[in-house]
């Protein structure tokens, strides 16, 4: 029993798994959104319908049965059926209820084509679904960079606020001290702990969102978020090729159409056949045989077919024209996307550059409200000062850690965004 429990208990553990760094998640995340299951669905389904296309090689049977009734038939004249019946024999004609039953084979040798392209469209429309739902998933990283990247802010601000606590108790414990020598009032203790406490609030709010949005990462993910490493700064990206899926869709696009015009070249070939048919049944080919006699007989046929149907024709010249449409539009959405996409990189450009200007003065700001802070404390020490402008220092230093911290993430944040738009 003891075994089974540790059992249980290592693949629940297994399970679980864990995640750290951002490209982990965004795998994670492809790998779990339910809409990854429709590519094995548009594979299979395009393999059956492939499939089915190509058994149009096979011989195609076809059984039919068949029963009639006539007004009328073929008929002996009265004047040839009068000088039979005077040399004794009885030409009856025939019947008119009439039966067959029969299977017809037809064997295609040459179809212009039909087959082949029918077989290249499917698998180009397939190529189509799965560039759609590539899109699809691929905006599965956007949703992540925005989650990953406010976890590793809420963690930077909780570092800063344990800072922060860390400091005001250093002063805290000093005002106490003073408070007891006689060298500051209570008041001033007070407000300094006052002030402490209402950082440990902010903690805890801190801590709240943290957790509600690890739970839904992890959710999204389908992993356990644990501790998020913040990402490395990427070198210079340079232009290159964008390699987004949304272009992929539209070359795949491209292709359907491609597909689509050669399957209307096919449809003007002629098509070339062999067949067979039999029957048993009344009346059969030799009908002056059924005229004297009325009963069933086995018949057959054997031959060759060519067939050339004109009628595509008629509408080749719109068809041809709605497909050059269909380019058109797809080259305009390729047109729209660049263009949207080239100012989305501008403005994500524009933005790496702003924060790295900010980034160059914010240490040397910290640097300035640090030693502004410890001059105050001394300050307060010999009564220069109160209580109250030693806390507003403390908290313009903090602030001023926490625009560093802001300012940094926010820049790795764009990086990644850019590197996203170009999907390089």
């Amino acid at each position: 029993m003891k075994q089974s429990i540790l059992f249980l208990t290592l693949c629940m553990s297994a399970s679980v798994l864990t995640a750290q760094t951002l490209e982990e998640c965004q795998q994670a995340a492809e790998r779990n959104y339910p809409l990854i299951r429709q590519y094995d669905l548009i594979r299979q389904t395009a393999d059956l319908t492939v499939a089915n296309i190509q058994k149009g090689w096979l011989p195609q049977v076809s059984a039919q049965a068949q029963a009639t009734y006539q007004s009328d038939v073929t008929a002996w004249p009265q004047e040839m059926q009068g000088l039979m019946r005077q040399m004794g024999i009885d030409l009856k004609g025939l019947k008119k209820d009439q039966y067959r039953v029969g299977v017809d084979v037809q064997q295609t040798i040459y179809d212009g084509g039909a087959i082949s392209s029918q077989k290249e469209v499917a698998r180009r429309q397939a190529d189509v679904q799965l560039a759609e739902t590539e899109v699809n998933i691929y905006k599965v990283r956007a949703r992540v960079n925005e989650m990953y990247f406010g976890l590793l802010l809420l963690d930077e601000q909780m570092r800063l606020n344990s800072d922060l606590q860390e400091l005001l108790s250093g002063n805290e414990q000093k005002l106490a001290a003073m408070f007891k020598g006689g060298t500051a009032a209570e008041s001033d203790y007070l407000s300094v702990k006052a002030e402490r406490l209402n950082v440990v609030q902010q903690l805890t709010n801190l801590q709240a969102q943290r957790q509600t949005l690890a739970r839904l990462l992890g959710v999204f993910c389908g992993l356990e978020i644990t501790s998020p490493s913040k990402p490395v700064e990427a070198t210079t990206l340079q232009h290159s090729e964008n390699l987004r899926p949304e272009l992929k869709a539209i070359d795949a696009r491209l292709r359907l159409t491609d597909a689509q015009e050669r399957a209307l070249k096919s449809g003007l070939l002629p098509r070339l056949g062999v067949f067979a048919q039999g029957f048993y049944g009344y009346p059969g080919y030799n009908m002056f045989e059924d005229m004297l006699h009325h009963r069933w007989s086995l018949n057959g046929m054997v031959g060759a077919r060519i067939s050339w149907n004109i009628g595509a024709l008629y509408t080749r010249k719109n068809d041809k024209a709605r497909l050059q449409l269909q380019r058109q539009t797809a080259e305009n959405s390729r047109e729209v996307f660049l263009f949207n996409n080239r100012l989305e990189q501008m403005q994500q450009d524009e933005s790496i550059a702003r924060y790295r200007k900010l980034m160059a003065d914010d240490e040397e700001i910290i640097q300035l409200r640090s030693a502004v802070r410890k001059a105050a404390e001394s300050k307060l020490q010999h009564g220069i000062i109160d209580v109250n402008d030693l806390v507003r220092e403390i908290n313009a230093e903090n602030a001023a850690r926490v625009q560093q911290s802001m300012h940094e993430i926010e820049m790795l944040k764009e990086i990644y965004d850019l590197k996203f738009s170009r999907n390089n």
